[in-house]
């Protein structure tokens, strides 16, 4: 899924006020995150999520082994903490954020 930055802006509007839902570790991305992070995006469509450590080019790292390994969109990186928005998978269920045309 590809948005345009004035889709990505409104997203990120949105997770101004979000908690986070995930926090990652020192054990970085293991599995029962990746399955805790695919069970938040289903629950909730855009997740924010914090990350451990100081290293910024871990946390991007992760950042985009996340979005690649469950199709997600990188929506805002700001120091440890990550945005990111999928699209509800089920077709019965509506979609929780509504995103604006082009």
């Amino acid at each position: 899924m590809k948005l345009d930055p004035k889709q990505i802006s409104h997203l990120r509007g949105i997770a101004h006020n979000l908690s986070p839902v995930v926090m990652i570790g020192d054990k970085g991305l293991t599995e029962n995150v990746l399955k805790e992070i695919d069970s938040a995006l289903n629950s909730h469509e855009l997740i924010k999520i914090k990350v451990a450590g100081d290293d910024r080019d871990a946390r991007q790292a992760i950042y985009t082994a996340i979005c690649e390994k469950k199709s997600a969109v990188a929506v805002h990186h700001i120091g440890k903490q990550l945005v990111i928005y999928r699209a509800s998978e089920t077709i019965k269920e509506k979609h929780k954020i509504h995103i604006p045309k082009l």
